[in-house]
């Protein structure tokens, strides 16, 4: 009997993996006869796991969603990475979760091995968080799912909006993708009223219900990831600058992400960079870092430092007496 009951935990262990088995992988696995297959799969299902299988030559076992979680089985490496996960989430950036990533942590460790356990402690004991002195926004798990389900239903959504000034609007767009860049969740959808696509960040939306009709979805016109880039580092720079690079538009492209700015063709030997930093001494580093000539006639600040920028590096080649 403590065979047998080994044996089906090895076989629901192999079946919580997201792929099919036929009768014969699963026999030559745990070295039984398909027929002993069979009969630990009706075992199984008698204890209310939704064991699905198919007949035929491409036939097969699966493991089904049902009404009740079964109990997960998992692998050394697999347990320390979801305790390791869930530490993390506890200290995260989304509200609502905390206390139960913590009760699920505890319960994790209680049933983990000695040398499993052993592990996670000695990450826990001397892996430090440095706490910052901005922790950044928070995002509720609720909001999270109210937009996940409209990006899925196809749904409109409603919301008051707080720019980066702190003026408020009142947007109606169509949501997409929800895109977690850093400690940040965004939002990419397409904004009705000014019929163009945005980026929004999702602890400055205050969302109002019922949220709207259903739309007919539309083409992203690039990824979602290069969309928050694009729009973050903009929404966040302080001075801008329109430069022209001698070099292609391609080669340029191969240096720098849509975070850095972005390209225009002029011909086939240069073109535009719209870009950006935060201050006159970060901009001129930056455009000094792409590797090639170029030629800034605004703002006027940036054309005032790399003026003296060249200088200075003139004369730190001059010999000396």
């Amino acid at each position: 009997m403590l065979e047998t009951s080994a044996r089906l935990l090895r076989l629901l262990s192999l079946l919580q993996t997201p792929r099919e088995w036929t009768g014969a992988e699963l026999a030559e696995r745990l070295h039984v006869s398909a027929r002993t297959i069979r009969n630990d799969v009706d075992r199984l299902r008698n204890l209310g796991y939704p064991v699905h299988g198919t007949r035929g030559s491409a036939g097969g076992y699966r493991l089904g969603a049902g009404a009740a979680l079964p109990p997960l089985l998992l692998d050394d490496e697999e347990a320390v990475a979801v305790a390791i996960g869930l530490r993390t989430a506890a200290g995260g950036t989304i509200t609502g979760v905390e206390e139960t990533s913590l009760r699920a942590l505890a319960k994790l460790e209680q049933v983990l091995p000695a040398r499993l356990r052993r592990r996670v402690d000695v990450l826990k004991k001397y892996a430090e968080t440095v706490p910052r002195d901005d922790p950044g926004p928070r995002v509720d798990a609720d909001i999270l799912n109210t937009i996940a389900d409209s990006c899925r239903d196809r749904q409109r959504l409603r919301f008051d909006y707080r720019r980066h000034d702190g003026s408020e609007t009142r947007r109606d767009v169509e949501p997409y993708r929800l895109v977690n860049w850093g400690r940040r969740w965004y939002l990419v959808a397409y904004d009705v009223g000014r019929s163009d696509w945005r980026t929004f960040r999702v602890d400055r939306l205050h969302l109002r219900t019922p949220t709207g009709p259903r739309f007919t979805p539309r083409d992203l016109p690039e990824a979602a990831v290069d969309q928050v880039r694009r729009g973050a580092s903009s929404a966040a720079w302080r001075y801008r600058a329109q430069v022209v690079v001698h070099a292609p538009a391609e080669q340029l492209a191969e240096r720098i992400n849509a975070a850095i700015g972005t390209i225009t063709a002029v011909d086939d030997t240069r073109c535009l960079l719209d870009t950006g930093a935060d201050s006159i001494e970060a901009l001129a580093v930056h455009l000094g870092l792409l590797g090639v000539d170029f030629t800034v006639t605004e703002p006027a600040e940036l054309v005032a430092h790399v003026r003296s920028l060249a200088g200075r590096y003139h004369r730190a080649t001059e010999p000396r007496p």
